[in-house]
């Protein structure tokens, strides 16, 4: 069962979309009670022009507005891509005027908290940051999946989620597996961090 924090706003919103199963989630989801349009920021790899293709020609995304912008700065030699990268998205999402809705889900927010931990803080994935909004930090993802394969929806995999060399996706395979078998419950942890302090709707 999908659970959010706080509410969506009634306005029109945009959904961030990468074409990967979460994102192509919350824009069915959300599509079916609001007025949306797709967020694509394009990192200048072919992954992004497979995951662009596939959102502009799929039946999912008919008749909805698609705002792309495109990665055109060389990246500073402090940052590593992932930064990088992640910088330059929230930029493209700031500039948009209505409120970006994100689809990071409970398990993102879990391996956050693990990272950051790592290098001193103990705070994860904020719930808003200027106009986007993250209602999803509470759902698991495999609550994301089991609404895809309910709703017969399709998505495009992106074959870089499993490069190890990424912090994120090494914390994701290699680290997250053991901690769970330490402490099962570190996802609800995580999540009480959340509804401590946002409404469950």
């Amino acid at each position: 069962m999908i659970k959010l924090l706080g509410s969506i706003p009634r306005q029109k919103i945009w959904v961030a979309c990468s074409g990967g199963v979460d994102s192509v989630v919350a824009v069915d989801f959300l599509r079916r009670s609001h007025d949306i349009g797709i967020a694509f920021f394009h990192h200048g790899t072919k992954t992004s022009d497979e995951a662009i293709d596939f959102i502009t020609s799929h039946k999912q995304f008919n008749n909805l507005t698609i705002a792309i912008d495109y990665c055109k700065k060389e990246k500073p030699s402090e940052l590593s891509m992932e930064e990088f990268w992640r910088n330059e998205r929230y930029t493209f999402l700031e500039k948009l005027k209505e409120p970006v809705i994100t689809a990071h889900h409970l398990d993102d927010a879990v391996e956050t908290y693990i990272w950051r931990m790592c290098n001193g803080r103990s705070d994860t994935i904020p719930y808003k940051r200027n106009n986007i909004i993250r209602p999803f930090l509470i759902t698991p993802k495999q609550e994301l999946l089991n609404w895809a394969h309910k709703n017969n929806l399709i998505w495009k995999e992106d074959l870089s989620n499993q490069d190890t060399s990424y912090t994120r996706n090494y914390i994701r395979t290699n680290v997250v597996p053991h901690l769970l078998k330490v402490n099962p419950g570190l996802p609800k942890i995580v999540a009480k961090k959340y509804t401590g302090e946002q409404d469950v709707t």
